[in-house]
């Protein structure tokens, strides 16, 4: 064998190693810690929600930010409340703009091109590698852990509906009803309906708790539960019947979403590659060669082709993102 088939080769075997490595610690994680926090959690819920768990719910509830970036906080702290995040809107607000304004300082130095700080090209580069690697990551990290999130909740929420209705018919009140729907299921539906419960215990009343959890959480069928439970309160009826009828609707469109979700699986993956794939080789290339692009940051064309990059990334992101976000 040529001296370039044995490097090949070898480097072969040390892929295929990091991966069985990477695979074992994988499913050691699996099976051995994953089973012993979800039974630690389990034993705190029973154990009833903390009272600083439970302030710390209720600040971050009817706290609002005012001022310029009130808007840009109020949708970070949906993005941290759907990922099941205790980080606030601000706290990350912040930590992505000092994480800019760090890489600004330190990639010149990291990569020897101080004096070359000058040109508005290099700037303007070394902005965009700031901003993809402390802004872009963190909110595709946040976005895909909540959107995982929500799935996991939106197949509870049936078998969270049918606990609740037997707890109402065996007599139980609505308060006590979701106490055991809190002990019988597992996050994250478990921790959305506790974060109700301590709400109610603190003195809100119950229609506010449930139409915060509208608010945090934002999917159809918690929405529908939360006007059910609203119509209730104020016409009159059995809750367990109008909450029968409302699973049955309920498992309906979950079997109809999963239909449409196996239809439009390929195109969700094609969006999380496009949208994810060009901001880690942009990085990647920078970290490995940074000259790759600093050779020609001073050529007249590279200013206007990388806002005409820009520009053709965030159209092509939107356009995607709005043909497979598909209702039902």
């Amino acid at each position: 064998m040529t001296p370039a088939q044995v490097s090949l080769l070898i480097t072969l075997v040390v892929l295929l190693a990091a991966a069985l490595v990477a695979e074992g610690a994988w499913l050691w994680w699996r099976d051995t810690i994953a089973p012993r926090r979800r039974e630690a959690q389990r034993l705190r819920r029973l154990a009833g929600p903390g009272e600083a768990d439970a302030q710390r719910g209720l600040t971050r509830e009817i706290r609002q930010v005012d001022g310029r970036f009130g808007p840009i906080v109020a949708d970070l702290d949906r993005r941290l409340l759907q990922a099941g995040m205790t980080m606030a809107g601000t706290t990350l607000l912040a930590g992505m703009a000092g994480g800019v304004v760090g890489l600004l300082l330190l990639l010149p130095l990291l990569f020897g091109y101080v004096d070359r700080l000058g040109s508005p090209s290099v700037l303007l580069l070394t902005l965009l590698v700031a901003v993809a690697a402390a802004v872009v990551l963190p909110l595709m990290f946040i976005d895909q852990r909540g959107a995982r999130r929500l799935r996991q909740l939106e197949e509870q929420f049936p078998l969270a509906l049918d606990i609740f209705i037997r707890g109402l018919r065996a007599g139980h009140p609505v308060s006590r009803s979701l106490e055991l729907l809190i002990r019988e299921m597992a996050d994250p539906i478990a921790s959305e309906f506790e974060q109700v419960v301590a709400q109610v215990n603190y003195g809100w009343d119950l229609r506010q708790a449930l139409e915060a959890l509208g608010e945090r959480v934002q999917t159809q069928d918690v929405r529908m539960f939360v006007v059910s439970m609203a119509i209730q309160a104020e016409t009159g009826g059995s809750l367990a019947e109008v909450l029968d009828g409302l699973t049955k609707v309920i498992r309906d469109r979950a079997s109809m979403k999963l239909k449409v979700r196996a239809l439009a699986s390929e195109g969700k993956m094609t969006a999380g590659v496009l949208s994810g794939v060009p901001v880690l080789t942009f990085l990647a290339v920078f970290a490995l060669n940074p000259a790759f692009y600093l050779d020609v940051a001073d050529d007249p064309a590279f200013l206007p082709s990388v806002i005409a990059l820009l520009s053709l990334y965030l159209t092509g992101v939107y356009s995607i993102r709005r043909m497979i976000n598909l209702k039902i």
